[in-house]
């Protein structure tokens, strides 16, 4: 399939694997409606001091920055499903070393890479991604999933992130290998698209029954050189809906609930906000979380036991349903033995 190009991207001596290259970044939920300045200090980590945040703005007034093949300017607001070309940039920080190229990623990482591939086709690539790992660089991170994809597929005419999850959150995100069956993916991750995301989770206490949706809407503060954090906010926040189904609850100590969520907007850390809101936060969430709560489970090391398990999706190419499920890794297990609680609940019940 031949991928369709920005002509503001076509090089005739193309950059090799170890060099910086020009980046399409998709504007997601947890993105629209924010400035474009903002949008690139956070993108290239000028917000920590990884890119000096006059750079961003000469990029920006030089045109090597464009919002759907447009020149812009910094305070425009972008919106759901717009395309912003970002340019190559070195790390300020050390001007010999690669921001975005193979060179900057540990080869353990790309030797990695193809074995967390759990379904691919000619338009789209659905991968298991590990807790840890980032969906792209920026933020204080050099590297995150869609640079070790390019990284390890340098001939790629083009890989594309459809949707994110957070870097804490293990599970399935899909890439897109063409523009159109980028915008046909996006289309379908917009808050009132068909594609249907589930995730499990366990969190403490004994989630009630009774509890099975909750629409607080949420709010995301943002300061210069702080990373942001989500409240609800009944006033500014956005509308956000998670459905919850009990799928098992401990009779013994420690007492958590496996639950699954369903998504039904897209908001940045909904499903944990939401479960800190019911009183009921999540397992080893550093954010939202507990720490006295995760304390007698430190010894397990489950990292947040978030899980997006279960995407059903239109392929953008013949259009028939995609199916595609994923188990939560391994490190959950001591956690759910300890609780008395059983994965095969939630297996049984899909």
């Amino acid at each position: 399939m031949t991928a369709e190009r920005d002509t503001a991207d076509i090089d005739h001596n193309p950059p090799s694997p170890d060099r910086p290259r020009v980046r399409l970044e998709t504007v997601d939920a947890r993105s629209d409606g924010q400035r474009l300045d903002n949008f690139l200090l956070r993108e290239l980590g000028a917000q920590h001091d990884k890119q000096p945040r006059a750079l961003i703005y000469r990029l920006i007034r030089k045109g090597q920055v464009r919002v759907n093949k447009k020149r812009a300017k910094p305070m425009q607001r972008l919106h759901l499903g717009d395309i912003v070309r970002i340019p190559p940039v070195r790390d300020a920080r050390n001007t010999s070393a690669t921001a975005a190229g193979a060179a900057a990623i540990p080869a353990g990482w790309i030797n990695r890479v193809e074995g967390m591939i759990c379904h691919e086709d000619e338009a789209l690539l659905v991968i298991d991604k590990p807790a840890g790992l980032a969906a792209h660089a920026g933020s204080g991170y050099d590297f995150g999933l869609i640079e070790l994809l390019r990284a390890a597929r340098p001939d790629a005419p083009m890989l594309e992130l459809a949707h994110r999850i957070d870097r804490e959150t293990s599970g399935l995100i899909v890439v897109a290998k063409s523009r159109t069956a980028l915008m046909a993916l996006q289309e379908q991750f917009r808050p009132e698209g068909t594609a249907k995301k589930h995730y499990l989770l366990v969190c403490h206490g004994q989630w009630p029954a009774r509890l099975t949706s909750i629409d607080a809407p949420l709010h995301k503060e943002q300061g210069d050189g702080r990373a942001h954090r989500v409240v609800v906010d009944t006033r500014q926040g956005k509308a956000a809906r998670t459905d919850f189904e009990v799928l098992a609850r401990s009779a013994r100590a420690p007492r958590l609930s496996l639950l699954r969520a369903t998504l039904h907007t897209g908001r940045t850390h909904q499903i944990r906000v939401h479960c800190r809101h019911a009183g009921h936060p999540i397992v080893g969430d550093r954010k939202y979380g507990d720490r006295g709560l995760d304390r007698p489970l430190a010894a397990q090391r489950p990292g947040l036991m978030l899980h997006a398990h279960h995407l059903v999706l239109t392929h953008p190419g013949h259009g028939g349903r995609l199916t595609i499920r994923s188990e939560p890794p391994a490190e959950w297990a001591t956690v759910l033995d300890a609780a008395d609680l059983s994965l095969k609940t939630a297996q049984q019940s899909r």
